[in-house]
């Protein structure tokens, strides 16, 4: 049994240059699961398949699996279903369901292995027996720029109830990898295949470097028998029993931490120190439940200059505890104002002081950030992800001016952390938190009291590009 380490120490051995191929499977290898199950289920909330066309994709499903129905089969009795309907429909849906269900599903080693090969320059592909809608949005979202998959007729911007042969299964994938080989230059037997299924055996093969990522049983024994290398990831999937046990344990010790500082309120009188206690028991509790492991670069810059307004990239639910383990004490945040009404975690954010805005409301937000203002002359510092709300995958989205606004008119710094892989843990969507090494880069403080007005949108630039050199570096 290998490790992830061992790959990506292959990778980092192997020779550089395009010259080389690193080709992935989809289903199963990238991401846990099978896109197809998020789709069929969007086919039917769209009306898109009738009880009684489910029922037979369902049974051409089966007839697939039993080997009585051969993969095109399959596929053309689905094509069927989807005659008539305009191609670029399904183009959205792809991208709607990926944001919505499927970035969560990809394996945050398998995202590595692919970053790895990018920095080598390797030429990176996914082959797969999938359709386009299904597989070009996480392509995009991995850099990865050429996806061979099976496709579906069509005509006039419609699909014509065909298939396009040869589908990208069996031999299809080897042809399909022999026909980009040809035009990179590149040579497959020194070529790295990942894949999670004896479906792929041709290629897995015809390969020089086959890899056997998250392998079915038979997978297994075939790799073993061969000699190729085997690795199984825990971090996607159907959690264990431990897991959900100890997310369910990290949650609820929010409250428990806020009734362990209910007894220094009545002796001192004093929230902030009551709210200091909790928060940090809170997040020590949790982290340590969790099994989060957070190393922290530049840790000294979140002391150096206080108060300010820390600000970071938003990826996940986990922030809130990375948060405050970082920062311990004296500050604030700024949540949405649908946090406030959740009856476990909203009352005690806002005994907190937690200020909420109302995000579709641009007047009635800048209304609401008035009282973190105050924040300064308290002595307490803000907390705000510029981005204003979380993203499903590791990419930054655009920053709004609240944070900058407040900084500028308060005469205090900003502290920008980089979370590099909190998605490892918690993506978007997802319920269970998984152990994880959490990187958090914080940089030196900016000093926003030459700030103008007329040049904010500069300044706000030069922030974001610096995420962006951290987050790609």
């Amino acid at each position: 049994m290998a490790t992830i380490d061992q790959l990506l120490e292959d990778i980092d051995a192997s020779p550089g240059g395009p010259e080389i191929a690193a080709i992935f499977d989809f289903d199963g290898t990238l991401i846990a699961g099978y896109s197809a199950t998020a789709f069929i289920r969007e086919q039917v909330r769209r009306g898109d398949l009738s009880p009684r066309e489910f029922l037979e994709l369902m049974r051409a499903m089966g007839s697939f699996g039993l080997g009585n129905l051969g993969f095109s089969g399959m596929m053309a009795i689905n094509a069927q279903f989807m005659r008539g309907i305009e191609e670029e429909t399904y183009v959205d849906v792809g991208e709607q369901l990926y944001t919505r269900e499927i970035a969560r599903l990809i394996y945050p080693e398998s995202r590595a292995l692919v970053k790895a090969h990018l920095a080598k320059g390797h030429t990176v592909a996914i082959i797969s027996s999938a359709t386009p809608y299904q597989v070009l949005p996480a392509a995009q979202d991995l850099d990865i720029e050429h996806v061979l998959c099976t496709h579906l007729e069509v005509k006039n911007g419609r699909f014509s109830g065909g298939v396009v042969r040869p589908t990208c299964f069996g031999q299809g994938k080897v042809d399909a990898a022999e026909s980009l080989a040809s035009k990179k230059g590149a040579d497959l037997e020194q070529s790295f295949f990942y894949s999670d299924s004896t479906d792929d055996q041709l290629l897995l093969e015809r390969v020089g470097r086959p890899r056997a990522l998250n392998p079915s049983k038979k997978l297994e024994r075939l790799a073993r028998a061969n000699h190729w290398p085997v690795v199984h990831f825990g971090s996607r999937g159907r959690p264990s029993v431990g897991e959900f046990v100890r997310s369910v344990a990290a949650t609820s010790s929010l409250v428990t931490s806020f009734v362990a500082g209910l007894p220094i309120y009545a002796l001192t009188g004093s929230r902030r120190d009551a709210n200091n206690f909790s928060f940090s028991l809170f997040a020590d509790t949790a982290s340590a439940l969790i099994g989060l492991n957070l190393r922290v670069k530049g840790e000294e810059h979140l002391w150096s200059h206080r108060p300010a307004v820390f600000i970071f990239n938003h990826q996940s639910g986990l922030d809130a505890v990375l948060k405050v383990k970082m920062l311990r004490r004296d500050v604030t945040g700024v949540g949405k104002q649908e946090v406030r009404s959740n009856p476990n975690c909203g009352p005690l954010f806002e005994v907190a002081g937690v200020v909420y805005i109302d995000r579709a409301d641009t007047t009635k937000a800048i209304r609401a950030l008035k009282p973190a203002e105050e924040a300064k002359r308290q002595g307490r510092s803000l907390v705000i992800a510029p981005e204003g709300t979380r993203s499903a995958t590791p990419r930054l989205g655009r920053f709004k001016k609240g944070a900058f606004h407040i900084a500028m008119q308060a005469g205090v710094p900003i502290v920008h952390v980089v979370f590099r892989n909190v998605l490892d843990s918690l993506p978007k969507h997802a319920l269970v938190l998984r152990p994880a090494t959490i990187e958090a880069v914080v940089l030196p403080p900016v000093d926003t009291r030459g700030w103008k007005r007329e040049h904010l949108d500069a300044e706000i630039e030069a922030i974001r590009n610096r995420y962006l050199e951290v987050l790609e570096g």
